[in-house]
């Protein structure tokens, strides 16, 4: 890891070492704060959980080969450490400072909804010509960032880095370390609300990345979104929109196009500043017409950092499913939407949507959705009212909270509701009502741990 010798990492985080002076200059070969995963001459970074102590595997990981672990109390084996107030703060004082010595172009992504999907698809379209690392996974906050930034290596040419928050500073914590040079921001939803009130609240929070966009960089926004049209310029950087319904948008593809269930074969209409206006044919292999809005993010990128429309075409076809994430199934003849990594009222009703434009009988399970503060109840009768909207024939509610779901939904509607409290309850009457043909979306947040019912819906022994 360039300049990242036990000294400079001293400075960097102000710490104070205690070992061997001749290791001083020695370079470590990556960070971990996962004792499993350190290597030999890692930084090992014991952060304190609610149940664990990374102190506590300090012996370990030294004996795994580790050159050198922080330390926020004096260690009395003879290990090589540097002490700091704390651990957590050093990890980022020192992603910081790494980053600051990276020679890569730093593709940052936040907003409320889509922030992974866009991940996925601009990694996808910048991999037909550059070396690209992302974001894995979830490593997205406070420490996952962090993680994120000490993986990219000398061979990377471009980093694109996920940034995901739930209060009102992180932003600018995780931006400082980031320093994008360029941001995209999906949307600005009803996500976190607990903390951050209300949609003003959120986009306060999210374009607290604003002050951090590399000068000469660039901002790209969705379009469509109302919060984020109030983005009226920036000092140093160039704004750029996608959009499905403002045809003089940077990227543009119309929004009364209908979308097929698999994928979507459309054009982007690109406007690119010092470039000529092109329409130029595009299939999109992932359903959703929040997917098109994706795929423009990710043209709008690469059209910025000198792709040909070909890369840019090949890189969206490309793209992977995500487990949990809209990704489609196949099983017993059924198609399944696993879409239960995580909801909120926008990526409920994209869903909703999608599963609207599959013929034959279409399931909608969904669940709670959590972090909605005072508007909890508002907000999953709204998803209630787009499935009765929506041409799903049948809803299954589960949750406490979505029983709002269920209740508004049975408004106006002659639709088959059921509604259960609990995903244990609502598991054999699943398994006895879904026959061979059904189309079905599971979703719900995270924590109503919804896999279980994508399990159970896959496994050989189910009775279709």
């Amino acid at each position: 890891m360039k300049n990242m010798t036990i000294q400079s990492m001293v400075n960097a985080c102000n710490g104070c070492y205690h070992g061997p002076k001749q290791l001083i200059d020695r370079e470590i070969t990556g960070v971990a704060t996962d004792s499993r995963k350190v290597l030999t001459d890692f930084l090992f970074v014991p952060l304190k959980g609610e149940k664990v102590d990374g102190h506590d595997f300090i012996g370990k990981v030294m004996a795994a080969g580790a050159l050198v672990t922080l330390s926020e109390v004096e260690l009395e084996d003879d290990f090589p450490y540097i002490k700091v107030q704390s651990c957590l703060q050093a990890l980022k004082d020192l992603a910081k400072y790494y980053r600051n010595q990276l020679s890569c172009t730093i593709v940052g992504i936040t907003g409320s909804v889509g922030k992974t999907s866009t991940k996925e698809m601009i990694a996808s379209v910048l991999e037909q010509r550059y070396r690209v690392q992302k974001t894995a996974g979830n490593f997205n906050n406070e420490i996952g960032l962090p993680l994120t930034i000490f993986s990219i290596t000398q061979e990377h040419e471009v980093a694109v880095v996920e940034m995901g928050i739930s209060d009102f500073g992180e932003m600018s914590r995780l931006a400082e370390i980031t320093k994008p040079d360029i941001c995209v921001i999906t949307n600005i939803g009803y996500s976190h609300l607990e903390q951050l009130g209300d949609r003003d609240g959120v986009l306060k929070a999210k374009t607290e990345v604003l002050p951090f966009i590399q000068p000469g960089g660039s901002l790209i926004l969705n379009g469509d979104d109302d919060q984020l049209l109030t983005i009226k310029s920036l000092d140093q950087q160039q704004i750029l929109y996608y959009s499905m319904e403002n045809n003089q948008a940077n990227y543009y593809a119309p929004k009364d196009k209908k979308y097929g269930i698999d994928s979507a074969a459309i054009f982007f209409h690109s406007k690119m500043p010092g470039k000529e206006e092109i329409d130029y044919p595009v299939v999109i292999p992932v359903p959703g017409a929040h997917q098109v809005m994706n795929a423009m993010a990710a043209a709008c990128v690469g059209e910025l950092l000198g792709l040909t429309l070909e890369e840019i075409k090949e890189g969206i076809l490309q793209v992977p499913n995500i487990q949990g994430r809209s990704n489609f199934l196949r099983k017993h003849n059924m198609l399944i939407i696993d879409d239960c990594y995580n909801a909120n009222p926008m990526s409920m009703k994209a869903s909703i949507e999608v599963l609207s434009q599959i013929p034959g009988r279409t399931i909608a399970i969904l669940g709670d959705m959590g972090e909605l503060g005072g508007e909890t109840q508002k907000l999953h009768r709204e998803v209630g009212e787009a499935v009765a909207n929506s041409q799903i024939h049948t809803l299954i509610a589960i949750g406490d909270l979505a029983k709002e779901i269920s209740i508004a939904a049975n408004k106006n509607t002659v639709k088959e509701i059921y509604y259960f409290s609990t995903k244990e309850k609502a598991l054999p009457f699943i398994k006895g009502y879904v026959k061979v043909g059904d189309s079905i979306l599971v979703k719900a947040s995270h924590f109503m741990k919804f896999e279980q019912i994508v399990e159970s819906l896959t496994k050989e022994d189910s009775l279709v």
